[in-house]
């Protein structure tokens, strides 16, 4: 990294971003990676536009929804969101780091973001997370415009954001409350909970309220969903928390590689212990990241932690770091920290490849293993549907398992048919249970796939049909030696309701 590479980025900025959007979106196209469960399961989602869903606020449904009604039903079509996503958010997070530092700041800030790993995913991925990361990122903006500026209407604009960032995924609650966290840390402050954050705040609660009433509607399952993800609900060894924390650092030494990770994460604690001293600016930026960095790093010790939450915190942290540069004692780890930053992220864009070429499926060094052999399940189950069925689409098709199964073969398979899955404990575990069940398919044929054996299905759904056989199987191509068993389910008499499913 030198002097004459960053002023090359401030001079073609646009150029900059151009070329990565075209080489991210390139690199989607000729991928050969299937869709991981959680994108085929918001693609169902999409089928069915929503205020809200089992698990999540709405945003990622809508965008798939938008974009394969514009480009069809296609693995690369489903990801496209996330790219166009990404490059709106390097534009804005350069335009942030810029308004709060420099032109030479924001371009390290860009290069530091490019060497993410994590970086990679979010552009390939589509997920809650590219749209959180979006409008996120377009929230710190427009805020900044706000409280330094002294600019009227980015109040609004950063509302909307923020609003648009809470439609995408719950933890964006964290904007307003760290908003208010840095209001109350200056008395000069207070004047501005009169007007100016009351203007923020509406169209926050605007996009909150049909959030509200979905969810009121069905029983608050979304928020207790989110609940139950924090909490000890058992005692747990200590070496067992021990093992998750280790393995939740490994996850952020991977994802924001380990010298950046280190680098971000002694700033964050120096910059803490003195923070009532720090600059305004930089204050927002450590109350809008590397806090809530440091509260997640701690509530990894005391409970399991996904290792993708913490993604949004990196964002100002960077920034912060990047406003380091002219400081000598991190010049030298930044300049090393972009090097294998840039490493990690060739890797991570070489390594499908690698795994192809050498045959390394399901090895320790394949990390793809979720991307792949559900086209090739979806095949071997059309073919035996066509098989065993005269007219195969007029059969309703039935899943008696995880969810991603069921979404993964309404994507997969060559009609796209609805899949309806069988919940065996009666209670509800995913947006299948809140959709009807085959209700208006009463008294025709279902072709139900299930890794269990026709003596473990349940006897309540044997019995909602006049009669139920097996009529094959097909390998499970995702674990060796194992099977996927295939039935027919001949005049559906009934579909029970969820709340009296029983094994």
């Amino acid at each position: 990294m030198s002097e004459k590479s960053l002023k090359f980025i401030n001079n073609h900025l646009v150029l900059v971003l151009t070329g990565v959007f075209l080489f991210r979106t390139g690199y989607l196209f000729v991928s050969d990676l299937d869709l991981i469960g959680d994108e085929s399961y918001y693609w169902d989602w999409s089928r069915r536009p929503d205020w809200c869903y089992y698990s999540k606020p709405p945003m990622v449904a809508w965008l798939i929804a938008v974009f394969t009604g514009l480009g069809g039903d296609t693995t690369a079509v489903v990801r496209l969101p996330a790219v166009v996503l990404g490059t709106v958010f390097l534009g804005y997070f350069y335009a942030t780091a810029r308004a709060f530092y420099s032109a030479q700041t924001a371009a390290l800030a860009l290069l530091l973001m490019l060497s993410m790993p994590f970086n990679v995913l979010a552009n390939f991925v589509m997920t809650i997370d590219p749209p959180l990361y979006c409008f996120w990122m377009m929230s710190l903006y427009y805020l900044h415009r706000a409280l330094f500026k002294d600019s009227q209407s980015a109040w609004f604009w950063a509302g909307l954001s923020t609003g648009t960032a809470l439609l995408s995924k719950q933890v964006a609650v964290l904007i307003p409350i760290m908003l208010i966290c840095f209001l109350l840390l200056d008395r000069q402050r207070y004047r501005l909970f009169k007007r100016e954050f009351c203007i923020y705040l509406l169209p926050v609660i605007v996009c909150l309220i049909p959030l509200l009433i979905w969810n009121y509607q069905h029983d608050w399952v979304m928020f207790g969903h989110s609940k139950g993800h924090f909490g000890i609900k058992q005692a747990v060894a200590v070496s067992t928390r021990l093992k998750d924390a280790g393995t939740f650092w490994l996850y952020q030494l991977l994802l924001a590689t380990p010298v950046i990770f280190v680098l971000v994460l002694i700033l964050s604690v120096k910059s803490s212990l003195r923070l009532k001293r720090l600059l305004p600016a930089e204050q927002f930026l450590m109350l809008m990241g590397p806090v809530l960095l440091l509260g997640i790093l701690a509530l990894s010790f005391l409970q399991k932690v996904q290792g993708n939450w913490p993604v949004p915190f990196y964002f100002s942290a960077l920034i912060l770091l990047s406003g380091q540069w002219q400081v000598d004692p991190w010049r030298k780890p930044l300049k090393s920290g972009l090097l294998l930053g840039g490493l990690m992220v060739s890797l991570t864009y070489v390594l499908p490849l690698l795994v192809q070429t050498f045959n390394w499926h399901h090895s320790m060094v394949d990390p793809t293993s979720r991307f792949r052999h559900w086209r090739e399940l979806a095949q071997s189950i059309d073919d035996e549907r066509h098989k065993n069925l005269t007219v195969p689409e007029q059969a309703f098709i039935m899943v008696v398992g995880h969810r991603n199964i069921a979404s993964q073969l309404g994507f997969y398979l060559q009609d796209h048919p609805t899949v309806f899955r069988y919940e065996v404990s009666g209670l509800v575990e995913s947006q299948y249970e809140l959709w009807p069940g085959p209700v208006e398919h009463i008294g025709q044929t279902g072709f139900i796939i299930s890794e269990q054996k026709e003596a473990d299905i349940p006897v309540a759904l044997k019995s909602a049909f006049e009669k139920f056989h097996q009529v094959g199987e097909v390998i499970n191509p995702m674990k060796k030696n194992a099977r996927y068993n295939l039935f027919l389910g001949e005049n559906l008499l009934f579909w029970p309701p969820i709340n009296s499913i029983n094994k």
